[in-house]
């Protein structure tokens, strides 16, 4: 187990309170409940985020796609890329990727797999595709589509062509037919409260955090084609859980094929 420290919150952990997990400390519950406070829904939007994650896969695989490369992986939770890719192609190979010493203690004893298939974990950032991408290469076959999941990863890096060359060095290592899965935090929604939210839980420790807008998250599409709807709410994302009118999350997302 690698040494860290439970006295200041920390993001991962504070998303898994959100979205009612175990893995959090009380420091985590009250940075959680002090974004909460200005922006009552925003445990919500975790949550809306996972359930896009699932149609996202779902889409993904139903299109053929057996391979994906997880980058910002976070806590194990429940319907986590693995799972879902496997329960409906047992054969899926997934790679994580995570540079947080705790989540790299708990995904090593959470993330298994099919027999089928097969799960890894990569220790790397998101910074150095130049890392991740020869290490990946163990699992994946890069010469063919993988699925790269990029679910509220890329507003934890706050400068912006940082952030622009790192999504397009790793859409540069895939095949054609791939596809970029992305989420991001938005204030479009929220306004002010939720600048100020995550201002607080910056200040409190936590990663820092770059809200962009939808037309600013969707210059980490270029080189793909935006599938419909575009970069919408997480909510709003080809919904399909009965309810007619999702209502808009604090999180935008897209997804885009690699021409």
């Amino acid at each position: 187990m690698p040494d860290f420290d439970i006295s200041t919150p920390q993001s991962a952990r504070i998303w898994n309170y959100w979205l009612g997990g175990a893995d959090n400390y009380a420091v985590d519950r009250e940075a959680g409940d002090a974004a909460a406070a200005q922006i009552p829904d925003i445990p919500e939007g975790a949550r809306a985020e996972r359930a896009f994650l699932v149609r996202a896969v779902r889409h993904l695989v139903d299109r053929g796609v057996r391979q994906f490369l997880d980058v910002g992986t976070g806590l194990p939770t429940a319907n986590n890329t693995h799972e879902v890719a496997q329960r409906l192609a047992p054969e899926s190979r997934v790679v994580y990727v995570d540079n947080d010493p705790i989540v790299l203690a708990h995904a090593r004893a959470l993330l298994t797999s099919t027999p089928e298939g097969r799960t890894d974990y990569l220790d790397a950032d998101l910074r150095r595709p130049d890392e991740i991408l020869p290490e990946a290469e163990r699992t994946l076959d890069f010469d063919q589509p993988v699925g790269l999941m990029l679910l509220g990863v890329v507003n934890h890096v706050v400068d912006d062509a940082e952030a622009h060359a790192a999504v397009a060095d790793l859409l540069a290592g895939l095949a054609p037919g791939s596809y970029l899965v992305l989420t991001h935090s938005t204030a479009e929604i929220h306004g002010e409260p939720m600048r100020e939210a995550m201002r607080e839980i910056t200040e409190r420790g936590g990663t820092p955090i770059r809200p962009r807008t939808a037309a600013e998250i969707e210059e980490f599409f270029k080189g793909t084609t935006l599938l419909e709807p575009g970069v919408v709410t997480c909510s709003l994302w080809r919904p399909d859980d009965g309810i007619r009118t999702p209502r808009p999350v604090h999180l935008f997302g897209g997804v885009g094929r690699l021409d």
